[in-house]
Order: C-alpha cells, then sequence, then structure tokens
C-alpha cells in the first residue's frame, strides 16, 4: 500500500514539474498565482473578489492586487454588479481564454510525450488511477470532514 507521504510528494513533484517544463517552452507564461486565480474565474464567471481570495484561500488583498495586474495585462474583466455597486464580478477576456488553452494544451502535450514513452501496462495502470484521482481531489478540496456532535 502506498501511503499518503508518497502520493502527496509524487502528486506535488508532478504538478512542480510540469509547471517548470511548461514555463521553459513558454517565455510568456503568467507566474502560478495568476494563472490560478485565471483559472478560478474560467470555472466560476462573475465571481467577485471577496470570493475568489476565500476559494484560493489568500488575502483578499492579495486577489485583488493579481486581479488588477490580471486586467492592466487585458485577461480579465471586471464590471460592477448589478444587483450590489459596490461588488466587482470577474469574467476573462477572450485572450484569457485563448491562453488558457495554449497552457491546457502545453500540459496535455509534455504528459502525453512522457506517456508515450512507458510501457501498456504503465498507462493503463495511470488511466484505471484517474477516477480516484478525481475522488481524492474532491475530497481534500471539500476539507476534513465535520467533527462528531457530542
Amino acid at each position: 500500500m502506498t501511503s499518503a507521504d508518497e502520493i502527496s510528494d509524487t502528486l506535488g513533484h508532478l504538478h512542480q514539474v510540469l509547471r517548470r517544463a511548461a514555463a521553459r517552452r513558454d517565455a510568456d507564461r503568467l507566474p502560478d498565482a495568476q494563472v490560478e486565480v485565471l483559472r478560478l474565474v474560467e470555472r466560476r464567471p462573475g465571481i467577485c473578489v471577496r470570493d475568489a481570495a476565500e476559494a484560493l484561500r489568500a488575502a483578499p488583498n492579495t486577489v485583488s492586487t493579481l486581479v488588477g495586474d490580471l486586467a492592466d495585462a487585458g485577461l480579465i474583466a471586471r464590471e460592477r454588479s448589478p444587483e450590489n455597486r459596490r461588488q466587482v464580478r470577474l469574467t476573462l477576456t477572450p485572450e484569457a481564454h485563448r491562453r488558457i488553452g495554449a497552457y491546457q494544451e502545453q500540459r496535455r502535450a509534455l504528459v502525453a510525450d512522457a506517456l508515450d514513452r512507458l510501457g501498456d501496462d504503465a498507462r493503463a495502470r495511470i488511466a484505471a488511477a484517474v477516477p480516484d484521482l478525481h475522488d481524492l481531489t474532491a475530497l481534500i478540496a471539500a476539507g476534513p470532514p465535520p467533527e462528531p456532535a457530542g
């Protein structure tokens, strides 16, 4: 049985290696924190800065600065909420969608190239683990279970 430490270390290292390999291929790659904001806004168009900060587990002023930088770069559009004029809703620009697509394609190509160099059995085991990795991701994202009452 593989330990939680081994799984955590391997997945963390895989993420780091993918990020570095993609950065070597793309001189215009955005900082990881900005990419995280873009991916969140892609998943949740219309999210406000406060909710984005909560979702990213970051300070609101940090996320606000990231959003400002992304808006200045033409990657995020900020629009006042019709329900609450003090609240700003975030959406991606067409350029942001293009860049996210390019990042995803880079990562896909890196993984596909590595998978092609593995044997059939290894590829099958990795493919079989994907649904369980999705479940693991969802459990971690949901946080710890509630404490039992009483």
